[in-house]
């Protein structure tokens, strides 16, 4: 097979087009060199090569694009002149052909021999590029992938390689990846009937309006039969359109599949894409977006579908268009937004029951004893310094607004939402399960597993880099460099990294923790010395709100922090493949920023009011600053208002202005550096084609951020839920708005990412049953320790004269006889409100100063702790019993789903058994009835079916 190469120059155009004839090849249809040059000198250059979507000849779609830098002309105008002119059509033409015979191209000439030699390092690293990017793409072109080079463009610095893949290339790979087509075989989804299909049916009707008004969505009566793709089998496909068949999203993930195989040999050590990303060889990989989003005159696209039915914040209502998400994004993607939109939906009935709740403790709170007993004006109850010196005696019915504000979120119903929030978490666990096999088969997922376990992920770059590092130095000892030394010796084992973990996560969770207890002591004393008398009634609200603001910024901080120590930490183990990579970053990312989140919280909830002592003996820090003391309404008033300002703080800066502010801010930066290098005026006002208008969109950085935020949010929602009844109705407000707002990102503001085939959300799963469980536990402590839901039934049914909760304030509180006060820690005043104070009262459970053994705790005290515990074990037993009979009543796979998966195997063997037959019926019409071949020439048609004996396996399984 000969190759012929021309070049040629349009009249009155700067840009050149190279011709490639080849012979023997043009009636097969790969090449059309004649329609090449004609559709090159059409006007407008074919309407800009169909804004950039195409290669100049307007036929071949470009499937992915690589950017690389060009450097900048360092010398004058003179010499840029003197370089273009050299750099003719016959040089770029011996450049390349040099670079497909895998040798360098010949030394350009150079300008000044000064200049020559002060860049003479940066040229080097220069070249040594382009050499690599030289191999690169010839290894790509054996691969059978087309290749056409954009240096010439409106994006100063930056050049672009277009990349094509062949109807060939696409067959070979889509087999090699086992992606499965529709055939052309049709059948019948079987509706149900009955009842259920006429509830169904008035279902659809009634929530017609939110449906979008995208074909996927809609139901449909007939499915095709799909089967992996194979060449041997094309006739089982629909190939009358080959350049739909393969649609933009596949062809990139084949594209994709093909840059990860294909390595640079010409470093030390081989390359792939990744490596080349990282060296700064190529500096951007992506596939291209279909086309435009907004103006007057965007022909229809998937693209501009989807951002006027799922990113435009007009359509929040609608249910989510995840047919056509999963169709431009893929499998992956799509089931973040599946998952996403079935979590917001599941949030619904969540936020109902705790509205209710909250409504039921405001209607209640007037009608309740214990803070009525509080509230009384005749209630003359003095209370013992919160802190020494500075802080004086003080009366109870003070705490009457604490008292009345904690029975909102501590009453009965509280007990109940708890139940519920757990049963609610395994129902939705289980609904996710079914609707995920219900996509599953939908996509055609069903065997994926399968699939995933015979095509093993490719090692990564890193992983083979130090595989070969290890590998020479053994067979080298005496050779190995210093760096080779440093890289192979930093990789760790898991388990050490583990340890580094732990041990980061102790150190800051102490150092948050104890920061905290430093400004609410200190802050406290100072808020009581002042003389504004409203001051020093609101000290406790003031101390509460401004260390969950601090909390607040610190956990925005970390957050960074941690993110960036955790991938720290996975590259240290150099896992092997990516899928390891991702799972290990996953939850040590998770871990880390768990804890960060909810330390201020634990602390609060447990930790709070239960290491501080009693007047005369309290426990200190540094000798100096006292512990601090939950109010006499406890603790949960507190840990109410830290959970709401760290989650409504998380959602609104971090979650949602974050992700709005940032990428626009980067997307910024990069166009104006792109408007300093522009050499004139009007090339700026010029229309940019589709690569470069991508090239400027922020890159897609994978779904482990949009999956951490929503997990960490699902703690909040679950964990303390008992302290807290409106999570749930934040979280789904603020869920609508992230729906579309990630919506508007991917469609909009982020590069298109490769597709990714995935039937599960994998590692999150696991992470959100793990959540679900430890809220079970942590809900029950709350509830027995931090309420003071326990204490008030233990009184009620133990020690109340009338078997009511009259008397309960009093029967909390112990006395405390002033003169037992330690030296210089009683308050400088002894008098309150005029008289002399001789006894002052504490919540505690402790004896009388005037009993036997004063101030050792009493019998109530040891009662109260025994129910407490005992409430734990059986509210966490009940309800993880509760959660699994839940989980066994309901299938994982829907009845329906599993008929069609059941039917479709069904088809398929039918189909192969029909072509055997249809096979051996042409082989025995060609064979007389001696035996003999009628026509010794004629063709024997080359079997296109799978061998008889796995037809007939198949045949037995059914």
């Amino acid at each position: 097979m000969e190759k012929n190469e021309r070049s040629t120059t349009i009249p009155g155009k700067e840009k050149e087009v190279d011709i490639i004839n080849i012979k023997g090849i043009e009636d097969i249809g790969y090449v059309q060199p004649d329609s090449i040059f004609l559709n090159s000198l059409t006007p407008e250059e074919n309407t800009q090569c169909q804004h950039g979507l195409y290669f100049q000849d307007g036929e071949r779609r470009v499937d992915y694009i690589l950017t690389y830098h060009i450097k900048k002309p360092s010398s004058s105008r003179s010499n840029r002149q003197s370089s273009r002119f050299t750099d003719n059509a016959f040089t770029r033409s011996l450049r390349r052909g040099t670079a497909r015979l895998g040798r360098p191209p010949p030394p350009q000439p150079r300008g000044d021999p000064e200049v020559a030699s002060q860049d003479h390092s940066m040229d080097y690293h220069e070249d040594d590029k382009r050499y690599r990017r030289e191999e690169f793409e010839g290894n790509l072109r054996d691969m059978g992938l087309e290749l056409e080079k954009d240096e010439d463009t409106k994006t100063p610095g930056v050049g672009f390689v277009k990349i094509h893949a062949p109807w060939h290339v696409l067959c070979r790979e889509a087999e090699f990846m086992k992606l499965k087509m529709p055939t052309k075989k049709v059948y019948e989804v079987k509706q149900c009937s009955g009842v259920g299909a006429k509830i169904n049916t008035l279902v659809n009707k009634a929530t017609e309006p939110l449906h979008p008004n995208v074909e996927e969505n809609r139901a449909q009566n007939v499915k095709h039969l799909s089967y992996a793709f194979s060449r041997e089998k094309q006739h089982l496909f629909d190939l009358s359109d080959r350049d739909s068949f393969f649609d933009s999203k596949t062809r990139a993930s084949i594209v994709f599949e093909v840059l990860k195989r294909t390595k640079c040999t010409k470093a030390k050590y081989s390359m792939g894409i990744t490596s080349l990303l990282g060296r700064g060889v190529y500096t951007a990989a992506y596939p291209l977006h279909d086309g435009d989003v907004d103006g007057e005159n965007v022909e229809p696209n998937d693209r501009k579908l989807l951002y006027e039915e799922w990113a435009s914040y007009s359509v929040f209502y609608k249910y989510q268009p995840i047919g056509l998400v999963r169709k431009y994004f893929g499998e992956k993607i799509g089931l973040y937004f599946a998952w996403l939109g079935l979590y917001t939906q599941m949030l619904i009935p969540a936020s109902l029951v705790g509205v209710i709740v909250f409504l039921y403790g405001c209607a209640t709170v007037d009608n309740n004893i214990p803070s009525m007993e509080i509230c009384h004006p005749r209630n003359n109850i003095t209370m013992c310094p919160l802190c020494d010196r500075a802080c004086n005696y003080w009366k109870l019915k003070e705490a009457c607004g604490t008292a009345r504000a904690s029975h909102l979120f501590d009453n009965p119903a509280t007990v109940f939402f708890s139940i519920f929030m757990a049963l609610w978490a395994a129902m939705f666990m289980e609904h996710w399960k079914r609707r995920q096999m219900r996509l599953n088969y939908e996509w055609d997922l069903t065997g994926f597993e399968e699939e995933e376990e015979e095509l093993k992920d490719h090692p990564r770059a890193e992983y083979e880099l130090c595989v070969m590092q290890k590998s020479l130095k053994k067979e080298h000892k005496t050779q190995k460099t210093e760096k080779e030394k440093l890289t192979c010796r930093d990789r760790l084992p898991a388990y050490m990294t583990n340890i580094v973990m732990m041990l980061l996560m102790i150190g800051v969770t102490f150092a948050i923790v104890f920061g905290v207890i430093l400004y609410r002591i200190s802050i406290t004393a100072a808020l009581h010395m002042s003389n504004n008398p409203t001051t020093r009634s609101n000290v406790r609200l003031m101390v509460k709100t401004t260390a969950a603001i601090i909390n607040l910024v610190v956990i925005l901080i970390l957050d960074e922090v941690y993110g960036a120590v955790a991938r720290w930490l996975t590259v240290l183990e150099v896992p092997k493949t990516d899928k390891s990579f991702e799972e290990r970053l996953i939850f040590k990312t998770f871990i880390l920023k768990f804890v960060n989140a909810f330390t201020p919280i634990i602390y609060i909830a447990f930790f709070r009011g239960r290491l501080v002592g009693r007047p005369g003996s309290y426990l200190y820090v540094f000798e100096s600053y006292r512990m601090e003391e939950c109010a006499h309404g406890g603790c949960l008033m507190e840990l109410c208002i830290q959970l709401s300002i760290t989650m409504l703080g998380k959602q609104l800066i971090q979650n949602n202005l974050f992700e709005i502010g940032i990428p626009k801010l980067k997307k910024l930066i990069r166009y104006i550096k792109s408007k300093r290098r522009s050499f004139q005026e009007e090339e700026r006002e010029k229309k940019l084609q589709r690569y470069e208008t991508d090239h400027f969109l922020e890159p897609f950085a994978g779904l482990t951020p949009e999956y951490m935020e929503m997990i960490i949010q699902f703690g909040f929602v679950t964990l303390f839920v008992a302290s807290f009844p409106l999570a749930p109705l934040f979280a789904l407000l603020n869920n609508i708005i992230e729906i579309r707002l990630d919506a508007k990102k991917f469609v909009a503001e982020l590069r298109r990412p490769v597709a990714a085939r995935a039937k599960d959300i994998g590692i999150w799963y696991n992470l959100l049953r793990g959540v679900a469980k430890v809220a079970v536990i942590i809900n029950a402590f709350v509830i027995s320790f931090t309420s003071d839901f326990i204490p008030r039934l233990v009184y009620q049914y133990m020690y109340s004269p009338d078997g009511s909760m009259h008397g309960f304030v009093n029967h909390t509180m112990s006395y405390f006889n002033v003169s037992d006060f330690q030296d210089g820690k009683e308050p400088m005043d002894p008098h309150h409100l005029g008289y002399q104070v001789e006894m002052c009262r504490y919540k505690d459970y402790r004896e009388p100063p005037w009993s036997n053994t004063p101030y050792v705790v009493s019998k109530e005290f040891w009662a109260v702790l025994a129910a407490r515990l005992a409430f734990v074990i059986v509210f966490q037993n009940v309800v993880m019993l509760m959660s699994d009979i839940v989980d066994w009543l309901i299938p994982d796979i829907p009845k329906d789903i599993s008929l069609q998966i059941h039917k479709e195997k069904i088809l398929m063997v039918e189909l192969f058994m029909k072509e055997e037959q249809g096979k051996m019926q042409f082989i025995d019409s060609m064979t007389p009835c001696d035996g003999k071949r009628r026509n010794n020439h004629a063709p024997i048609a080359r079997s296109r079916s799978i061998p008889h004996t796995h037809s007939h396996t198949h045949a037995n399984n059914f």
